[in-house]
């Protein structure tokens, strides 16, 4: 069978897993292999950074006959904990092997940088762990032909054995037949240096046949040097056999007195049966993160329960054992294999399995396993297209009590019958307090079940009820409803066309309900008249904290209405009151007020056409606020002399620590002013200014205050027209400042230059996790550099 063939069947006939290309995101080249490039990727489907070894493009046939032999080799050997991880392939132009990433590089690295702080017990310890993935090797028959330093990996102080390219199945192996190369590892660990440095390169190969043999080093065990000796011998049959290996390094590992051992900068002693636990349980989680792939359920939850029960576990086991997230990840085939495990499980708490377009029978085989089930409290069904009869299934699962007390069931077409089901469901359930029906088409009917069920359920404290067309009628029956409700904390019914009848019915409510908290009533067609009535409440109303509404038209009256309350209201601490025109004078108003408040923490007015003036009024309003953090100005219209005001609030307040003033227009003088706000701004963290026609000028002057500023870690420039000149400005300005973790610079044309100094900066020690230079006319040369500097900075993550 052609190679092609043997791989396209391999995966069809599911002894190869297949995963689609999409699932990797940024990656990073940090390597060349003999037959293509190895890549550093985040695999978003499962939280884990792994290793893609692509073939090159258009790859000569002896180079795919290679790639093939590795795939065989690797699917016959990952299963030990010292081979490194195969997980299955990808493809987009080329295939790709989806490997274990090895974040502590190759053992020729990890030697040269940490060889003088090793202990023999250390050095020991690596030699076992290779030798036992030789071992493993060989007793299944594989003989891997080019075993060196640079080809065994290092993954949390764990060697791992890599690069089977020219690796070779055959009858029947033994360990002489790659104990050479071993003899020459074991000398490496023992010396902290490659072999043979010193003699030409073309000459080794001579050297070598003609039987030289690099020197023992001073204060080597005479058993370790024995034995690299034998491993290297010439004449293959005076090579010690393969038990005997093991044997001799475990015999050194205790003559050796236990000593402080560090490994993953953590201290823990040595001795046999310590480092047994850690071979056991680093076998076990492999084998289980590899069953978890391959979708076998069951056997991931039995090898949990033995994990745990090892008394050498961690919280991350723990974590792993507890939390599955299985979004996206769900054929029929595995829907059975899950509903096996819920049926046995004792330590899954947490289960996402949204965005799976499960079936009826997926449906009720996973429904009838949650009957069983005693651990299980939090669901998520997000995006199944569950429908009127799912709904009803998992009502019914809700009806008979088991142990859920978080239930995601958003955008699953439920319909009326669906809500209603719930309704029932909830009236009897004594264990849900999280419930999200986002988007589900409960309608009027589905609106009333709900609020019938809020009479009665005792437990339920935050519901999503957000996109449903309750319409003015539904948003009255929540409303009498919450009279009567005492548990619930949080009620989210945006976008539900609520109007003015719905708006005034539920004021009316918070008259009379003492714990609800968080109310969100964006998108509901609201007028100054639900203004006026929702700002009469605030003040007589002592629970709630949390108000958005936000997309309303309350207009100028409404919102002098809620400044009027805000000067009472002594609870609330967060307002959003985004795109409802409210004008300069609703904009006055809310400045007024927040002399007076002392309680709101966090204030979105953007969208609401404030103007000049506006803008002033805020900024003489914060001067003398001393509780608001978040202020939220974006597109009012500010303009240069508005964003000048600003600025010299910010000289003068101390609590403001989120400020959002994009789509302004402040032009260069108005960076400028923040810019100098930036020197003597002590509390600021987070400034967006994006799309506000900085130019060059206002990105040097920002770039200025940077290097004095030592508070700001996100900065958004994004669409400022900065040029080359604002990016060279900035780029000089990383290397000096200290706090900067977050900084957006999309948009801003700074071109072949711009790119190079950024690239330059990128290159030293800089305080960046995250930046942004998409779409700014860069050359190859700047996208080649700015690759190589996110290579030697891994916690950057950079967009270009």
């Amino acid at each position: 069978m052609a190679s092609e063939e043997w791989l396209e069947k391999a995966v069809s006939d599911g002894h190869i897993n297949y995963f689609e290309y999409e699932q990797f995101t940024n990656g990073i080249r940090i390597g060349e292999g003999g037959f293509g490039t190895v890549y550093k990727f985040e695999w978003k489907n499962c939280n884990l950074t792994v290793a893609l070894k692509r073939l090159k493009v258009k790859p000569e046939k002896n180079i795919i006959k290679h790639f093939i032999s590795e795939l065989r080799i690797l699917k016959s050997a990952c299963s030990h904990t010292n081979i490194i991880e195969f997980y299955g392939i990808t493809k987009d132009s080329e295939y790709c092997m989806v490997l274990q990433f090895a974040n502590d590089g190759n053992l020729r690295e990890y030697l040269k940088k940490k060889f003088y702080t090793l202990e023999w017990i250390e050095k020991l310890c690596i030699a076992n762990e290779i030798v036992h993935g030789l071992m493993f090797l060989h007793n299944n028959n594989i003989i891997h032909r080019d075993l060196h330093s640079k080809n065994i990996l290092i993954n949390n102080g764990k060697m791992k054995i890599a690069d089977f390219g020219l690796a070779k199945l055959i009858d029947e192996a033994s360990l002489t037949s790659s104990s050479s190369g071993l003899g020459v590892i074991l000398w490496e660990i023992s010396s902290g240096r490659p072999p043979f440095q010193f003699i030409e390169y073309f000459t080794v190969g001579v050297q070598v046949a003609k039987g030289v043999r690099e020197e023992p080093v001073e204060d080597t065990p005479s058993q370790y040097v024995d034995l690299y000796k034998q491993c290297w011998a010439a004449d293959p049959d005076t090579r010690p056999e393969a038990k005997s290996i093991p044997e001799i390094l475990n015999q050194l590992i205790s003559n050796i007195e236990p000593v402080q051992y560090k490994q993953s900068n953590e201290n823990f002693h040595v001795n046999k049966s310590s480092i047994s636990d850690h071979y056991i349980l680093e076998n076990k989680r492999k084998e289980a993160h590899k069953c978890f792939v391959e979708g076998n359920y069951v056997k991931v939850s039995e090898l949990y329960e033995e994990i745990l029960k090892n008394s050498q576990h961690n919280s991350d086991y723990q974590q792993n054992a507890s939390n599955w997230d299985l979004s996206k990840k769900l054929s029929s085939k595995k829907i059975n294999e899950l509903a096996k495990t819920l049926r046995k499980n004792t330590k899954l708490n947490y289960l996402n399995i949204c965005d799976n377009k499960l079936d009826s029978e997926g449906v009720k085989v996973l429904a009838n396993a949650l009957y069983n089930n005693t651990t299980l409290t939090s669901l998520d069904l997000g995006c199944n297209q569950l429908g009127s009869e799912g709904g009803k299934v998992f009502a019914d699962v809700l009806y008979r009590k088991t142990g859920l007390t978080s239930l995601n069931l958003e955008q699953n077409e439920l319909g009326p019958e669906g809500g209603k089901a719930l309704g029932e469901a909830l009236c009897e359930n004594d264990t849900l307090t999280f419930l999200n029906l986002h988007r589900n088409q409960l309608g009027l009917e589905g609106g009333k079940a709900l609020a019938d069920a809020l009479c009665q359920n005792i437990t339920l404290i935050s519901l999503n009820l957000r996109s449903n067309q309750l319409g003015s009628e539904g948003g009255i029956e929540i409303a009498k409803a919450l009279c009567n409700n005492i548990t619930l904390n949080s009620l989210n019914l945006g976008t539900n066309k609520l109007g003015s009848k719905g708006g005034k019915a539920l004021a009316e409510a918070l008259c009379k309900n003492a714990t609800l908290t968080s109310l969100d009533l964006s998108w509901n067609e609201f007028g100054p008249e639900e203004g006026e009535a929702l700002a009469d409440i605030l003040r007589k109303n002592n629970t709630l904290t949390s108000l958005d509404l936000r997309e309303n038209k309350l207009g100028l009256k409404g919102g002098k209405a809620l400044a009027v309350a805000l000067c009472e209201n002594t609870k609330l601490t967060s307002l959003n009151l985004q795109h409802n025109q409210l004008g300069l004078g609703g904009g006055n108003a809310l400045a007024d007020a927040l002399y007076k408040n002392i309680t709101l923490t966090s204030l979105n007015i953007e969208g609401n056409k404030l103007g000049l003036e506006g803008g002033k009024a805020f900024a003489e309003a914060i001067c003398k606020n001393s509780t608001l953090t978040i202020l939220n100005l974006n597109r009012n219209n500010l303009g240069s002399e508005g964003g000048k005001a600003l600025a010299e609030a910010l000289c003068k307040n101390t609590s403001l620590i989120h400020l959002d003033i994009q789509n302004n227009e402040l032009g260069s003088e108005g960076g400028k002013a923040l810019a100098e706000a930036l020197y003597k701004n002590t509390t600021l963290t987070y400034l967006d200014i994006q799309n506000n026609e900085l130019g060059s000028e206002g990105g040097k002057a920002l770039a200025e205050a940077l290097c004095k500023n030592s508070t700001l870690n996100f900065l958004d420039l994004q669409s400022n027209q900065l040029g080359s000149a604002g990016g060279k400005s900035l780029a000089d300005v990383l290397c000096k400042n200290t706090t900067l973790t977050s900084l957006n610079l999309g948009r801003n044309e700074l071109g072949s230059e711009g790119g190079k100094a950024l690239a330059e900066a990128l290159d030293k020690d800089v305080s960046l996790t995250f930046l942004d230079l998409r779409n700014n006319q860069l050359t190859s040369n700047e996208e080649e550099a700015l690759a190589e500097a996110r290579k030697k900075n891994t916690k950057l993550t950079l967009y270009y």
